[in-house]
């Protein structure tokens, strides 16, 4: 009886740890969005009106994540990853063929902390996603 308390409080902390992770970095992924686009993406057609977008995204999943009831986790961990993948692939695709007219650089300012941001949100929330999924709530 002790292992399997153990193991369950253990279980339940390391979700705990994921969510947190998992909503910094979805906050962080809000943030970098949102000072790209006060520093000029805002007059970029399609690609402005995105960027706020995604910048509201980030923060509201990023509270969602941590407000959200157990049998919702894995849903609100989804979305989360979901989202980042969206982000972290238009952010590729931006770089490579060009994205609703727009081309970026790798030397474009927060490029690579973008990069490196989403991709770990996608990890972290897709663990995350498939871990409360797996686990009764």
């Amino acid at each position: 009886m002790t292992t399997t308390t153990t193991r369950g409080r253990r279980a339940g902390a390391l979700t705990w740890v994921l969510r947190l992770i998992g909503a910094v970095l979805l906050a962080v992924m809000g943030w970098l969005h949102l000072d790209l686009w006060s520093d000029g993406y805002r007059t970029i057609d399609v690609i402005g009106p995105a960027f706020m977008l995604d910048a509201i995204a980030g923060f509201g999943l990023a509270v969602l994540l941590l407000v959200a009831p157990r049998r919702w986790l894995w849903l609100a961990a989804a979305l989360g990853a979901l989202t980042a993948l969206g982000t972290l692939a238009a952010l590729l695709l931006s770089t490579t063929v060009g994205l609703f007219g727009f081309v970026e650089s790798t030397a474009a300012p927060l490029w690579w902390e973008t990069f490196w941001v989403e991709l770990a949100a996608v990890v972290v929330l897709a663990v995350l996603a498939v871990d409360a999924r797996r686990r009764p709530a």
